[in-house]
């Protein structure tokens, strides 16, 4: 696998910060500097700052992320972390983003390969949201948000859209912008008052409280491999 894709499955960083040591000089692959299109093998040595790195076992865990808490590996301003909820060994990190006041389903791994899959948009993978809302949505509204919805950055891609009770609405999206489902709705006429996100693909919370987390099976991983085809 190239050198920045091992330093994020080994839980260094992602590959972005990855790329910025190497460029850095400060990894190194069997003592020799380490370049931007370095492959590393089963048996080479890798180094950062003279520290060998130790290879790690993959993991993948589903959160049920609670309100209050930010979806980063560290916080400056010393707020609590989705990474604080699961295990520390070996390092995990998010796949995407839940804002602080939102809960729901979150997928943390060390696999940079299969989290840089699930992000990227050719690959449509669903996320199911339920949002308590202002005003009482009508069909005219569910059908703006079923053929897109013009915001800032542009128009966005049709979602699935339906009311499940007086105030509550669900979204299924494959996009994964900034505070997509908030800006949508507002577009619509009625801001988010609360936010769950309750699947991530095919992977839902039951029985897992706000704060707990499990880890997935060898079938739900490779499921995640193959979910969302490329798109022609």
């Amino acid at each position: 696998m190239r050198l920045n894709a091992f330093l994020a499955r080994a839980g260094v960083a992602s590959r972005r910060s990855a790329d910025e040591l190497i460029k850095a000089g400060r990894v190194t692959v069997n003592g020799e500097p380490g370049r931007l299109n370095t492959v590393v093998g089963a048996h080479d040595r890798v180094a950062v700052d003279g520290e060998d790195v130790a290879r790690q076992r993959l993991r993948y865990v589903l959160l049920h992320k609670p309100a209050g808490v930010v979806t980063t590996a560290r916080d400056p301003h010393g707020r609590p972390t989705v990474v604080g909820l699961v295990p520390s060994e070996p390092r995990v990190v998010p796949v995407g983003r839940l804002d602080a006041d939102t809960t729901g389903a979150l997928l943390l791994t060390n696999d940079g390969q299969l989290a840089h899959r699930l992000a990227h948009p050719r690959y449509g993978v669903e996320k199911t949201y339920v949002a308590e809302v202002e005003g009482d949505p009508d069909e005219a509204a569910l059908d703006q948000l079923r053929e897109g919805v013009e915001l800032e950055d542009g128009r966005t891609a049709p979602a699935r859209a339906r009311r499940l009770g007086r105030r509550r609405v669900e979204l299924v999206l494959h996009e994964g912008r900034k505070h997509q489902v908030k800006r949508m709705l507002a577009a619509v006429g009625h801001p988010v008052t609360g936010l769950h996100r309750s699947a991530y693909a095919d992977l839902e919370l039951e029985g897992l409280e706000p704060g707990a987390w499990r880890d997935l099976t060898d079938r739900e991983v490779e499921q995640l491999r193959t979910t969302g085809p490329p798109r022609p």
